[in-house]
């Protein structure tokens, strides 16, 4: 069985762009391109979800140039999306700038229709904030059931995440989608994320028909 849902940790496009000679800026566009092309692997074996890492809320305190090439990489791509995908968001959006934000909420709406993939982007975004919030929310709606809580995650409606990818080397989720990975199968790549393409992606789902998910039985 293949995955439904698989989220991307898209690690080492900073590390890419210094071992090519260019600026951090042009890394953050290559991973742009290797983004769209394992998508189209994805969208070929049928996966409904696609979430990806593109910024935490741990990265706010990174250099502000570099902050200002991611959000200008994601910006231009939601300007310009004129695709089947549909695209969702999760994350503080309101604290971005307002053509960031404003950028996020055009794409969301243009797209709310489509129905070929959906791309869940992570954009100033927490798993231990996430989930601080929606026990605060069930607390307000008195509401203490496992159903009660996952419905006030920001991942509520997606179906449940299958696989986690991360490239770049490192072996740690870094703050990303605690409680979705409790039963995800993880795959941790020493490619840099630039480097990502379609035969990549065919490995990892070659991989993962061979596990055995048990899901603690």
């Amino acid at each position: 069985m293949e995955p439904k849902h698989i989220a991307f940790i898209m690690d080492g496009n900073g590390r890419w762009a210094t071992a090519h000679g260019l600026g951090r800026k042009d890394g953050y566009a290559a991973g742009l391109d290797a983004l769209k092309r394992v998508l189209a692997a994805c969208v070929k074996h049928k996966v409904e979800v696609v979430s990806v890492y593109a910024f935490s809320t741990e990265n706010l305190a990174r250099p502000d140039d570099e902050i200002a090439a991611i959000m200008n990489v994601v910006k231009s791509f939601n300007l310009s999306y004129d695709g089947d995908m549909k695209i969702i968001y999760m994350g503080d959006i309101d604290a971005l700038d307002d053509d960031v934000a404003d950028s996020v909420r055009l794409v969301e709406d243009r797209t709310a229709g489509n129905s070929q993939i959906t791309l869940n982007i992570a954009l100033n975004y927490g798993a231990q904030d996430d989930i601080s919030r929606a026990c605060l929310l069930s607390y307000d709606h008195n509401d203490f059931t496992p159903k009660g809580f996952e419905k006030r995650l920001s991942t509520a409606g997606l179906p449940p995440l299958d696989a986690l990818v991360r490239t770049g080397g490192e072996k740690r989720l870094s703050n990303f989608m605690l409680y979705e990975c409790a039963y995800s199968e993880l795959f941790f790549l020493d490619k840099m994320w630039p480097d990502m393409d379609g035969d990549d992606v065919e490995r990892i789902f070659a991989e993962f028909e061979k596990r055995n998910r048990k899901f603690g039985k």
